[in-house]
């Protein structure tokens, strides 16, 4: 099986932002608001003419990434209706330099390197703009790779491509080796992934492809049985029920959710890529702002657990939410969803006794909260652990807690 360092490097990641952002942005009812409504051409365009964020949105974006802990974004550089937000240098007229005078993925790649993040591309397959991709499809698919080539040619170097949108014509050639080796002779190390979507959630593709999907989906350890090529995996989830901003999408997780989808993703080994759909003029929303910030606030305590350590194998007696994941001779305890017992007079509190019994061929010298760097009790027989639990103290609750189990 071949191993490319490149995509080891994109699984330390972890934690990236998903950005729907675009002329449906102006309308405000959904990224499949053209479509799902039946809006017309005409009345589309007239919003699609609106579309100017604000000079700072690339930079306020970059920055609520970085503090949520994100490592990388991926920006929708055109989305299904077929509208760029990148110079499409004359392959039409239906970008954003003809609309609003600018570059905005320009902008995004420049803001995103200002905070140290790594940009990634999102760009649609199927177009419901581009008149050749119903009348002429091979003439279409030649449209579609001249586009990408320019995202691949006049940004710089790229974490990699997010396609969407084979599973719209499933029984057509979309010339995936003239579009993949495309993108290796200007990116020869950025990830290709291509969304399997629907009800194929992590599937293999083609051979090119270097890393699965688990759209809106809870991530499942990789069978790498027969396959080429080590391939890493992803899940793509939203705070909401919409990918692009919708103003009457009330309908939120809570952010308790999202962390425990960010340490599920992570005991499988996959990213957790967390959407925003920015509002017209590219904010976002307060109250992504503020599920970001308390995603950010979990993963600055925990850190040094989520981003490089990797699946153990461990797996812990009679707990199947608690897990283990390494790093070289350093292994992370995740405890989820500690019990707690009704204090009649004050509260609900954590209950005490609570324990995790696990197999570890190496001998422990220490095991310590991340949160606090308290220790814990626990007892080993050989290769048999014992590890006694806490609660959070009173005032506290980071939905998950973490221990560093130090061995020899």
């Amino acid at each position: 099986m071949i191993i490319h360092s490149y995509i080891k490097e994109f699984e330390k990641l972890g934690f990236g932002m998903f950005v729907h952002f675009g002329a449906y942005s102006v309308y405000g009812h959904g990224e499949w608001a053209k479509a799902c409504l039946n809006i017309s051409d005409e009345t589309y365009e007239s919003y699609v003419k609106q579309l100017c964020p604000k000079e700072n949105w690339a930079q306020e974006l970059a920055q609520a990434a970085a503090s949520a802990g994100c490592k990388y974004i991926t920006l929708t550089t055109r989305h299904h209706d077929g509208f760029s937000l990148y110079d499409t240098c004359g392959l039409n007229q239906y970008d954003a330099p003809h609309i609003c005078g600018r570059d905005l993925v320009r902008e995004y790649v420049d803001a995103c390197r200002a905070y140290g993040l790594i940009p990634f591309f999102y760009h649609t397959l199927l177009d419901w703009h581009e008149p050749s991709y119903k009348e002429n499809f091979q003439e279409y698919l030649v449209y579609l790779r001249k586009s990408v080539e320019l995202l691949c040619r006049n940004y710089g170097t790229i974490g990699g491509i997010w396609f969407d949108g084979t599973w719209d014509r499933p029984n057509d050639d979309w010339e995936e080796d003239a579009l993949y080796g495309m993108i290796r002779s200007y990116q020869p190390n950025a990830m290709i992934i291509n969304n399997t979507g629907l009800s194929a959630q992590g599937a293999l593709g083609h051979p090119e492809l270097d890393s699965v999907t688990f759209e809106r989906g809870k991530p499942q350890p990789m069978n790498m049985e027969g396959a080429p090529k080590y391939i890493a995996s992803e899940m793509c989830q939203v705070f909401n029920d919409h990918w692009g901003y919708a103003k009457e999408d009330l309908n939120y997780k809570s952010p308790a959710d999202m962390i425990r989808d960010l340490a599920v993703c992570r005991r499988c080994g996959s990213n957790l890529l967390m959407n925003v759909g920015p509002t017209e003029d590219g904010s976002i929303r307060l109250i992504d702002r503020a599920m970001l910030e308390v995603m950010g606030q979990w993963a600055n305590i925990f850190a040094e657990a989520i981003y490089e350590p990797r699946p153990s194998g461990i797996t812990v007696e009679n707990k199947d939410c608690d897990f283990i994941l390494q790093k070289d001779q350093v292994y992370y305890l995740f405890c989820c969803d500690l019990p707690m017992v009704a204090d009649a007079n004050v509260a609900l509190v954590q209950s005490a006794d609570y324990t995790d019994v696990f197999t570890l061929d190496r001998e422990i010298t220490e095991i310590t909260w991340l949160d606090n760097g308290g220790s814990l009790r626990f007892e080993q027989e050989g290769n048999r652990v014992c590890v006694h639990t806490e609660p959070f103290c009173y005032g506290r609750n980071l939905v998950i807690r973490v221990a560093r189990i130090q061995t020899k």
